[in-house]
């Protein structure tokens, strides 16, 4: 199917505005992106922050009449005195089988690799996590989600009990599996990432080794290594939460962490653990250690 886009200057004071325009116009969908490079972090959960300097990017079947859609929303007050646009054809792709063709096998430390599910295993002698990620994050191709597989190939996990905090995917509690976990333990706010972690885990033969929850059904346990990809401010308001869950000299790998507020995340956690150097990939870090 063939799309165009209009993209439309806009700023944080009009830009929902122009989303409700742009939908009434019969718009397929509506993003928002920073038209200046002044990233926003983090908002808190349940708010919607918006860029000083917005673009409003509004999605439309080929076939619409872009002309009659200019001509509605230049009689908006709110863009009748300075509205830019610009109109542009998308090229018309299988967008899904774009993505599949371009995910590879990746190798992390010296036996594990993470490979789509599509595609034939490079190694069948090493550690292999078969990965189909639907509409959970995590494919190893993230820094912050190699950072924590590099980490977790780097330990040893036989027989260990492994807790996945914010689980995605799956992939780091089924790549701890196939390193030799005993058992995994899943948690996530989101049932979708629950759905395609177990979806996975069956893939790779190790589902009747974890565990999935939702926070408020999980069980009560003691784990001897704990990975949480999430992001900086959550890391440090559950602190308390992460190391509970967590037997003392028990492991940890936190990530979801931009190099700047990777000190941070140390000052919180030194008071409860011997933390390691942080580790750094890119504009992203680790921060791992072992619980007093």
């Amino acid at each position: 199917m063939a799309w165009i886009q209009i993209r439309i200057n806009a700023n944080k004071e009009n830009a929902d505005q122009i989303s409700d325009y742009l939908m009434d116009c019969g718009s397929a969908s509506v993003t928002f992106i920073d038209a200046k490079d002044t990233p926003i972090y983090e908002p808190p959960i349940g708010e919607v922050i918006l860029w000083t300097d917005t673009t409003v990017i509004g999605l439309f079947d080929a076939s619409e009449d872009m002309q009659a859609v200019v001509r509605f929303l230049s009689s908006q007050p709110e863009l009748s005195q300075q509205f830019v646009y610009k109109i542009e054809q998308l090229e018309d792709k299988d967008w899904e089988r774009e993505w599949m063709d371009n995910f590879h096998p990746i190798k992390f430390g010296e036996r594990l690799w993470i490979c789509p599910s599509w595609r034939d295993i490079p190694d069948p002698t090493a550690v292999n996590v078969l990965l189909d990620p639907g509409l959970a994050f995590g494919t190893g191709t993230h820094a912050t989600t190699a950072l924590c597989l590099e980490w977790l190939e780097s330990q040893d996990l036989t027989g260990k009990t492994v807790v996945d905090f914010g689980c995605g995917s799956g992939i780091l509690g089924i790549a701890a599996i196939k390193l030799g976990a005993k058992r995994v333990i899943g948690i996530d706010i989101d049932p979708q990432a629950l759905a395609a972690s177990i979806d996975n885990a069956e893939r790779n033969n190790v589902a009747d080794k974890l565990e999935v929850y939702l926070p408020q059904d999980q069980p009560e346990f003691s784990a001897d290594i704990m990975v949480a990809n999430i992001l900086a401010a959550p890391l440090r308001e559950l602190h308390q939460v992460i190391l509970g869950l967590l037997k003392p000299g028990g492991g940890l790998a936190l990530s979801g962490i931009l190099n700047e507020q990777g000190q941070s995340v140390v000052d919180v956690y030194q008071s409860f653990c011997h933390v390691d150097p942080i580790a750094e990939k890119g504009e992203w870090v680790r921060v791992s250690g072992r619980k007093h």
